[in-house]
């Protein structure tokens, strides 16, 4: 058994065959949390996830492109964004439903600069502004997730000219908070396609690291020798479907289905057996989102 902790089959790309999607993962014993991006897609993965009486769970939280209106273009990805203020209120009624077992994905994101043209509340804010929202918005996710004592989905990706600057303004924040004495759920820093020190860094926090169909693309080393370098019981799989699909299916739209091919390649990268990669990684997951009922999940 498997469980793709970062899926988004309630996106617009699964509208004719969500449903479709989720049964043959199920029936394959691949079990998924529905994560949204923003209040829209928040609200639907809990919906999703409801009409399921087990394997499927959601997490809501307020990706950081959705800060501003812009457009993203990229080789996997379409698609237009719109300004949206964190409500705190509307998410922590979201966050309260028993189907729902993190918050986020949150996070930073620096790869993505809004212009004027396309963002016309960011006229004036400059970089430093935009980036300040992000962490404003970041510390109310943080706040909600230690109030309701959830895990957290971060997300978090670098700009082009430094790839690890919003690493480190993470790190810097969530330290902050860990030393406090909150946030004592930790989660999950998804999608991690950064450095091994950096990786080290999120563990020694006590969060996991996720990994996606990236590790099975050519020249991934760099993510392998990250792999290699943590501890087995701190990495979890995903797809982010419908991104990212892992080799062999490339080229074609992921689901959570697909995520035996990313525990596959952890365990060539770790040059463990297969299933008892499965298993741990099948753990480690339940460990981090404890509101999953485990009873569900017997072995015997």
């Amino acid at each position: 058994m498997l469980i793709d902790y970062h899926a988004h089959v309630n996106f617009n790309a699964y509208k004719d065959d969500a449903d479709e999607v989720i049964k043959r993962a199920l029936e394959s014993g691949v079990f998924m949390v529905l994560v949204g991006s923003q209040i829209d897609t928040s609200r639907r993965a809990v919906e999703m996830a409801a009409k399921y009486e087990k394997g499927v769970w959601a997490s809501v939280g307020l990706h950081p492109i959705h800060l501003e209106q812009m457009e993203v273009d990229e080789e996997e990805s379409h698609f237009a964004t719109r300004a949206e203020v964190f409500d705190t209120a509307a998410y922590r009624e979201l966050a309260q439903h028993e189907k729902v077992v993190a918050i986020g994905e949150c996070g930073l994101d620096y790869y993505h600069t809004p212009s004027p043209q396309s963002s016309p509340s960011g006229r004036g804010q400059g970089e430093g502004g935009w980036r300040q929202k992000q962490h404003t918005t970041l510390r109310k996710h943080l706040d909600l997730a230690d109030e309701l004592d959830l895990p957290l989905i971060l997300h978090c990706r670098g700009s082009a000219k430094d790839p690890e600057d919003a690493y480190r303004d993470m790190l810097a924040i969530l330290r902050e908070y860990v030393e406090a004495g909150k946030i004592v759920r930790h989660g999950s820093i998804h999608c991690f396609v950064s450095t091994l020190p950096i990786a080290r860094e999120f563990v020694d926090l006590g969060f996991h690291v996720g990994f996606t169909g990236v590790i099975t693309f050519p020249k991934a080393e760099k993510y392998a020798e990250v792999i290699r370098g943590i501890p087995l019981e701190r990495i979890l799989v995903e797809t982010d479907c419908p991104y990212l699909t892992p080799v062999p299916y490339r080229g074609k739209r992921n689901e959570p289905l697909f995520v035996r091919y990313v525990a596959e390649k952890v365990a060539e990268i770790k040059k463990l057996d297969k299933h008892a990669v499965e298993n741990q990684l099948f753990a480690n997951t339940m460990k981090v989102f404890n509101k999953i009922p485990a009873p569900y999940y017997s072995r015997s």
